[in-house]
């Protein structure tokens, strides 16, 4: 049996596995991260794609902007759109700042890279893991593969490692609430290979469900279509994608979508969900495998990167001045956040979702809410408030 000796265990190699090890290397604290998955699996999952300003900044103020900065589309607006008819709801305008469309997957990648030009230690592939000594101070991260066995002997250990991972299980039974929505709908997702023939993204709200018109590269468009949970993705043709589409996005100007290959094509289901505390002794959750907010407001990598921002402060504290006031408060930091991005993003979804089962009462309330929503400068700089990301306060 191997022994390895580090500082932080991460389990997880995502968005936030992989920027928490990148910040904690900037302030000279070591760490180790173990993932379930290949490399090319990681690097190629398509998942969200929209940036806020704030996690923007931080991925160039920690030094892993150069591909973003140059590759990414800058937005400068949303738009809102009902009975065919499209407002405007400008960022730069209302708040002086933007987003940037950048894929999840290219964040990955240029994480990966960096932690490997920096000579970090990533375990892909790495075999079945189980924690152990959480309740001690020098807890242990057992990994079992091929019939060899190693142990991770860590301070502290970062759950990382999503919705379906093994850390937040290995809380102790009866120290966690979970908190949870589930949604009466889903989103059936593609990615075109069609020309955006728009700048910024569409929300579309339509008597026969809800549609997102958004693009990730200047050739390739990824698309939506509120569906059934229990809708199988074989009974969706191309043709039957495309004519829902042009159905649900199509503007009385003449605007309809520019249409091409499907490249891919999946059924997510939507739901909201947070685990409280974020923290058990020297045991910490962040990402997915803390919380889950519906794709609607774009929350889920951003909310993931504010999480180990914190927590990468709360170590370096620890770590440079024996400070660990952080640590203990890094669960009621990151919960005022959370519950604030739950909020905007049930907001989100709330507004823009047909509800089968609404009473005529409901309906007629939400289609008012959204047209004072795209009529007024108050509600609309409450929105791009949200949607550009809130400043990440000193914890």
């Amino acid at each position: 049996m191997a022994r390895i000796e580090t500082q932080v265990g991460i389990v997880g190699a995502g968005p936030a596995g992989l920027m928490l090890s990148h910040l904690l290397h900037l302030a000279g604290v070591h760490s180790v991260i173990l993932e379930a998955r290949s490399r090319a699996y990681c690097e190629e999952r398509i998942r969200a794609g929209v940036l806020e300003y704030t996690s923007v900044r931080m991925l160039e103020e920690a030094g892993v902007g150069e591909r973003l900065d140059r590759q990414g589309l800058r937005h400068r607006a949303i738009e809102l759109g009902l009975n065919g008819v499209r407002h405007r709801i400008a960022f730069e305008e209302l708040t002086g700042k933007c987003i940037t469309v950048y894929g999840q997957h290219e964040v990955v990648k240029d994480l990966i890279a960096r932690r490997l030009a920096d000579g970090g230690l990533l375990h892909f592939e790495c075999g079945t893991v189980s924690l152990h000594g959480i309740e001690g101070n020098r807890p242990s991260i057992r990994v079992e593969a091929g019939g060899n066995t190693d142990e991770i002997h860590c301070d502290y250990i970062a759950g990382c490692d999503g919705s379906h991972g093994v850390v937040r299980p290995s809380f102790p039974e009866g120290s966690l609430v979970n908190y949870e929505r589930t949604y009466p709908f889903a989103w059936l997702g593609i990615l075109a290979e069609a020309a955006p023939t728009r700048d910024e993204l569409l929300y579309m709200h339509h008597e026969r469900g809800f549609a997102l018109y958004s693009m990730r590269t200047p050739s390739i468009t990824r698309l939506y279509l509120q569906c059934r949970p229990d809708e199988d993705i074989a009974d969706w043709s191309d043709d039957r994608i495309w004519n829902e589409l042009r159905t649900r996005l199509s503007c009385k100007d003449g605007w309809r979508p520019s249409e091409g290959k499907i490249l891919q094509k999946g059924i997510t289901g939507m739901r909201s969900f947070v685990a409280e505390p974020l923290q058990f002794g020297r045991l910490f959750l962040a990402g997915d495998a803390a919380h889950i907010v519906p794709p609607t407001g774009a929350k889920g990598m951003n909310l993931a990167l504010a999480d180990v921002h914190y927590l990468a402060e709360a170590l370096a504290a620890f770590y440079r001045d024996g400070d660990d006031r952080r640590l203990t408060s890094y669960s009621a930091t990151c919960l005022s956040r959370i519950w604030t991005t739950q909020r905007f993003s049930w907001w989100m979804t709330s507004l823009l979702h047909r509800f089968e089962n609404a009473s005529a009462f409901d309906y007629k309330r939400q289609l008012a809410e959204l047209e004072y929503v795209m009529s007024s400068r108050a509600a609309a700089t409450s929105l791009a408030e949200n949607y550009v990301g809130l400043p990440l306060h000193e914890a």
